[in-house]
């Protein structure tokens, strides 16, 4: 039950980098690893006339962001009614009894007498564990 709430309200950040078409790198919970064909100093080139123009780049950074609930209550749980307090309490009493194990009265081998030794087999057979 704690893995179903920790599950729930966990959220996700995954990243992905593409260049061009293609997808480059996908991380979980950090930033995705760059290809390095990104465009220095922002994009910004300068031309022989003192004007400045911009280069575009053909890398491109996603960003996914799955967020879980935030925040839990019990309202749901409270607002039963009588008939369905009186099922979950008997259906409780049912079967919690299920599953218990009864003691034996007399195991069968308490009083077992292991067979008598009659001879060696080791050194009959001449077999030695080295």
């Amino acid at each position: 039950m704690a893995l179903l709430v920790f599950m729930s309200t966990l959220s996700v950040s995954i990243g992905k980098h593409y260049c061009g078409e293609h997808l480059v790198d996908v991380a979980i919970f950090a930033e995705a690893e760059k290809c390095g064909m990104e465009v220095a100093d922002m994009g910004l080139e300068p031309t022989e006339k003192g004007t400045v123009l911009m280069a575009e780049s053909c890398c491109k950074d996603v960003l996914d962001l799955y967020e879980g609930q935030d925040e839990l209550s019990l309202e749901k749980t409270q607002t039963l009614n009588a008939a369905q307090k009186v099922f979950i309490l008997s259906f409780a009493a049912v079967f919690s009894g299920l599953n218990l194990p009864e003691p034996q009265k007399d195991p069968p081998y308490e009083h077992y007498s292991p067979p008598t030794y009659v001879r060696d087999l080791q050194v009959l057979n001449q077999v030695f564990i080295i």
